[in-house]
């Protein structure tokens, strides 16, 4: 697989119904969900920008044939959301209504610092539109009756991002966006005063929820597949961040102290994870909240 910034690949069915376009382990490629009832489709997650939307669209046509699309992403970030404007007019767009707002805060933002990231990336986005939701549903959850199938859609931010969103499917097979990662670490977007809206402490409370769903299936942002155990080990990275700045602080260690040492014992047992730099801005995140 390539390392272009793109969807790409065949979708593997997960669970009855239920298909991942997995991510390749490709930087800024999520892992886009399908979901095919007897009457409705739902797809989860888009790509980076409208290429990537157009080949997500395409294999939701090819399992979903002529029934009705539905279009949801599991926060706002422009690899995974930023493919909507293929799906206008062809799919029921559905955003909780703090992924809406935060998509009209941040969007522009984020498209400029992603496009400056490198000029593969800048292509993508180049013919990027912002796209809000036809459906933007208050409190924390809505159902899709999708036939046959059952997709809940939950608010659980601020935890990642403000509108951090959760795809349960039959209760089985749990699409958690980048609430949980596979043998990376986290991603914790705490960027003041440009954005502060990421809540690491909340962070782990929404995992101990969603470990008690116990999902058969796991379907992370990013990353392989697995089970309920991806849960646990983002849970347990978490609660180590927390737990060592709590005590090293307490100690009267300096910031910079802080995090040299956590960026030390966060990669104990834990080698075979990627983005190590993101440990300094989980720990950050954890000390100036403290």
């Amino acid at each position: 697989m390539g390392s272009e910034p793109i969807v790409r690949g065949e979708p593997v069915e997960v669970a009855e119904g239920v298909f991942v376009i997995p991510d390749g382990r490709v930087p800024l490629v999520p892992n886009v969900g399908i979901v095919v009832g007897e009457r409705a489709a739902l797809v989860v997650d888009t790509g980076l920008g409208p290429r990537s939307g157009a080949y997500v669209l395409d294999q939701a046509r090819r399992l979903a044939g002529d029934r009705p699309l539905y279009l949801t992403t599991t926060h706002f970030h422009p690899e995974h959301g930023f493919g909507a404007q293929v799906f206008e007019g062809v799919a029921t767009v559905v955003y909780n209504r703090a992924q809406r707002d935060e998509l009209h805060r941040k969007g522009a933002a984020y498209l400029d610092m992603f496009a400056g990231l490198g000029p593969e990336i800048a292509a993508e986005l180049a013919d990027v539109r912002l796209v809000g939701p036809d459906i933007a549903y208050d409190g924390d959850r809505v159902e899709l009756d999708l036939g046959g199938r059952t997709a809940v859609l939950h608010h659980r931010g601020p935890a990642h991002s403000a509108g951090d969103q959760t795809v349960l499917v039959d209760d089985r097979v749990l699409f958690t966006g980048d609430l949980v990662e596979t043998r990376m670490f986290p991603i914790v977007p705490h960027f003041p005063p440009f954005d502060v809206d990421a809540d690491a402490e909340r962070w782990i409370a929404v995992l101990d929820r969603l470990r008690a769903l116990d999902p058969a299936v796991v379907v992370p942002g990013h990353g392989e597949v697995g089970d309920a155990a991806l849960i646990g080990d983002v849970r347990d990275y978490l609660d180590h961040v927390r737990t060592e700045v709590t005590r090293l602080a307490a100690d009267g260690k300096s910031f910079d102290e802080v995090s040299a040492e956590i960026g030390r014992t966060a990669r104990e047992g834990r080698s075979t994870w990627e983005q190590p730099e993101w440990i300094g801005f989980t720990a950050r995140a954890f000390h100036e909240s403290a």
